[in-house]
């Protein structure tokens, strides 16, 4: 008999754990109806739209387990920011549907249900996104493509050292055995004609 316990205990513990497995979507993030009205009534009518900002954000801190409740850790997504302010200050939605993604200690949310002004407008953005991404891609292909030629090699380096030296010599040489058959064929009493360097009759 108490084998049979034993045995249904630990199928019990193996099911509950492939319901947890199951269920604890970590990448998906949750999504949330945060009620906003009864919150914002008490406000005054200049601060209701700031009034629902913290809302939304003590509302995640609750439920997310920030253990701190510090707000600075939710991070409220642009599109989500504009919807709240869409009706201005005085006039906030009574409830958002909003999607909770927690990284680490910080908390991402994201508006759930687009207007269709919202839609286009991410819609636009999106597009923009993409052309930039494209020129970028463009870009590093030219750059690949026009990439410096090729520097010589320190054996070619060398080669062409040697033969600026070698024409360097050969000039030298060159000019002593003309000095030295304008100095045998001058006559007696006259002066040796001057041959002049290359480099300076340039």
């Amino acid at each position: 008999m108490a084998e049979k316990k034993e045995i249904k205990k630990t199928e019990e513990k193996n099911a509950k754990a492939k319901v947890s497995k199951k269920l604890e979507p970590k990448d998906e993030g949750k999504e949330y109806t945060i009620p906003l009205r009864e919150k914002c009534r008490v406000a005054p009518r200049y601060k209701k739209t700031n009034k629902a900002v913290k809302t939304i954000k003590e509302f995640l801190v609750r439920h997310m387990k920030i253990r701190d409740r510090d707000l600075r850790k939710i991070k409220i997504d642009s599109y989500l920011n504009e919807f709240l302010w869409s009706r201005g200050i005085r006039n906030p939605p009574h409830k958002v549907k909003v999607k909770a993604v927690k990284e680490g200690d910080i908390v991402r949310v994201e508006l759930v249900e687009f207007s269709k002004k919202l839609k286009a407008k991410k819609a636009r953005e999106e597009k923009i996104e993409e052309a930039g991404e494209k020129a970028a891609e463009k870009k590093k292909a030219e750059a690949k493509k026009e990439e410096k030629p090729e520097e010589p090699s320190k054996e070619e380096k060398k080669e062409e050292k040697e033969k600026k030296a070698s024409v360097v010599e050969a000039g030298k040489e060159l000019e002593k055995t003309q000095h030295k058959q304008a100095k045998h064929t001058a006559k007696k009493g006259e002066k040796a004609p001057v041959v002049q360097r290359k480099a300076l009759a340039r």
